[in-house]
C-alpha cells in the first residue's frame, strides 16, 4: 500500500499561512512569501503583504544575500572536483598577488581565514561596487584581524575573493560561470544578479513609526559573489533540493554532503548555541531538530533557506525589509510545523537481493570489554555498529573490497574495522582501531589488551 503527499493536509497549510501571516504582521514587513518542499517539489507556497496589491508569488524576486554565498561555494567545489586545486591549497596558488595569499580556500569557504568582516570605506552593502573596483579595495590595508584557521569569523571579502578564483581559474566573469555550471543546470530561470520583474522594491521601515523608506539596489561589483543575487522562493526551493541529494551535472552527492558537514573552528558561544558553519552552509541546531541552509540580508530584504534534512522539509523565508523579521526563527517553525503534523513517510523496507554468506558471519552481537554492541549489514551494503544500550560511540562503515571496512562516522569515522580470523577460518574477533571486539565480554581466547585473569568471572562475598 502506497500513500501520495502530492500536497499538505488542509490544516498544515493553515497552520503555515498563520505563521507567516504573524510574522509579517508583527515584524511590519510590507511582504513577505514563503515555500515548503518535500521529495524535491514545492508542496505549499503562502504570502502575506501590506496591500492586496503587492501579494508575491513564489515567482517574485527578492534579494537574497548572503545565500549567494552557497552558490560561490558550489562553483569551488567544482572546481576541486575537476581537479583544478585542493581546498588546502593557499589562496596565493591559484589568485596571486592578494596580500592574503597564506589562507587555504578550505579556510575561505569555513569563515576560518582570519579575514575581516567587512570591506574598509562607505557601506558596502548599501553603495555602488564601483566604489570597489579592486579586490585590494575590497581588502584594505587591514585584511587580517585573526590567525587563519583558528577561529570561525564571517567575512564578506573572504567570498569576494573566492568569486575571483572562480574568475582567475574559469577565465570568465564570476556571473557567467555561475549562469552556465549551476543556474541552467538546476532549472533556477528566476535566480540571477540582476532583477528582472515581478520583483519587489526593498524598503526600510521605520522604527518608532508605520512609514517606508525605499533602499537602493546598489550593484556590488567585486562584492557580488558575497551576495549579490536575486531570486525567488519556487527557485530556492529547487536548489534546496539540489543541496541534499546533489546533481551529477553540477556536484555530486557527496560533495554537496561535504558542505554539510562542519568545517571551521566554532566559539563556545555558536556551541551553546547550536550553530556551526560548513563549506558555504549554516548547520543549526534549533529545539532538537538539525537544520541546514543559509540566511541572508541586504538593505530592503531578509531571506533564508533552510532544509530539515531527516524531516524532509524544505523552507524558504523572503521578506522586503531591512529589519523586522527573524527570517530563521520563521523558516524552522514552518519545517517544525510540517514535519510534527505530517512526519515523513520512512521507505518501505526491502530485503537484500543477494548477499556474501562470509558477512553474515560479521552481524550480531560483539562485546568492547563488557560494552554490548550489535554489527548489522543494512540492505546498501553497508555494516554499521551500535551500542545496545542504545549511548555510546555508532558509526556506519563502507567495505574497501579487501575485506576490511573504513568508519564514515563519529569516533570512528577514517578508521579500519578488521574481521581476523582463527586458523580454522572462523571470526574470531574484530580489530577495529586496536579496538578488540569479541563474541563474548572478555574472551581469553581472543588478543584483549592488559590480558584477561586467569580466575575467570567471579562473585564477590
Amino acid at each position: 500500500m502506497t500513500s501520495s503527499q502530492e500536497e499538505l493536509l488542509p490544516g498544515t497549510r493553515r497552520a503555515l499561512l498563520h505563521r507567516v501571516a504573524v510574522a509579517q504582521a508583527e515584524g511590519r514587513a510590507p511582504s513577505v512569501v514563503a515555500a515548503v518542499a518535500r521529495g524535491g517539489r514545492v508542496v505549499w507556497t503562502g504570502a502575506r503583504a501590506s496591500s492586496e496589491e503587492s501579494v508575491p508569488g513564489a515567482d517574485t524576486q527578492y534579494r537574497i544575500g548572503s545565500i549567494t554565498k552557497t552558490f560561490t561555494a558550489v562553483l569551488t567545489l567544482r572546481l576541486r572536483d575537476e581537479g583544478l586545486l585542493d581546498l588546502q591549497d593557499p589562496l596565493e596558488k591559484h589568485l596571486p598577488g592578494t596580500g592574503v595569499g597564506k589562507v587555504t580556500v578550505a579556510e575561505l569557504l569555513a569563515h576560518a581565514g582570519g579575514l575581516a568582516a567587512e570591506t574598509p570605506g562607505p557601506w558596502w552593502e548599501r553603495t555602488p561596487g564601483s566604489l570597489r573596483p579592486e579586490l585590494a579595495d575590497v581588502l584594505g590595508e587591514r585584511p587580517s584581524v585573526h590567525p587563519a584557521g583558528r577561529r570561525f569569523h564571517y567575512s564578506n571579502p573572504g567570498y569576494a575573493l573566492l568569486g575571483a578564483l572562480v574568475e582567475q581559474t574559469r577565465g570568465a566573469p564570476w556571473e557567467e560561470v555561475l549562469r552556465r555550471e549551476v543556474l541552467e543546470p538546476l532549472g533556477l530561470e528566476r535566480t540571477g544578479v540582476r532583477p528582472q520583474a515581478p520583483y519587489a522594491q526593498g524598503w526600510a521601515v521605520h522604527p518608532w513609526a508605520d512609514v517606508l523608506l525605499p533602499e537602493p539596489a546598489a550593484d556590488l561589483g567585486r562584492m557580488a559573489p558575497a551576495g549579490q543575487l536575486w531570486s525567488t522562493a519556487g527557485d530556492l526551493a529547487r536548489f534546496a533540493a539540489f543541496l541534499v541529494e546533489g546533481e551529477e551535472q553540477v556536484l555530486s552527492a557527496a560533495s554537496v554532503s561535504e558542505m554539510r558537514a562542519p568545517a571551521a573552528p566554532a566559539e563556545a558561544a555558536d556551541v551553546a548555541g547550536g550553530y556551526a558553519y560548513g563549506l558555504g552552509l549554516e548547520l543549526r541546531h534549533h529545539n532538537g531538530r538539525a537544520l541546514v541552509g543559509h540566511t541572508g540580508s541586504l538593505p530592503g530584504f531578509l531571506a533564508c533557506l533552510t532544509v530539515g534534512v531527516e524531516d524532509d522539509v524544505s523552507v524558504v523565508v523572503l521578506a522586503n525589509c531591512t529589519s523586522g523579521i527573524p527570517v530563521f526563527s520563521l523558516a524552522a517553525d514552518l519545517v517544525r510545523i510540517t514535519a510534527e503534523a505530517e512526519p515523513r513517510l520512512p521507505a518501505p523496507w526491502k530485503p537484500v537481493r543477494q548477499t556474501d554468506p562470509d558477512l553474515l558471519e560479521l552481524v550480531g552481537p560483539w562485546y568492547w570489554g563488557t560494552q554490548s554492541c550489535a554489527l548489522r549489514l543494512s540492505a546498501d551494503g553497508l555494516l554499521s555498529l551500535e551500542p545496545l544500550s542504545g549511548a555510546g560511540r555508532r558509526s556506519r562503515f563502507r567495505p574497501n573490497g579487501d575485506g576490511t571496512w573504513t568508519g564514515l562516522e563519529g569516533y570512528y569515522a577514517g578508521e579500519v574495522l578488521k574481521p581476523v580470523r582463527r586458523p580454522d577460518g572462523a571470526v574470531g574477533h574484530l580489530d577495529l582501531g586496536s579496538f578488540v571486539f569479541t563474541r563474548r565480554p572478555y574472551d581469553a581466547g581472543a588478543p584483549v589488551p592488559g590480558g584477561v585473569d586467569p580466575e575467570g568471572w567471579r562473585g564477590v562475598g
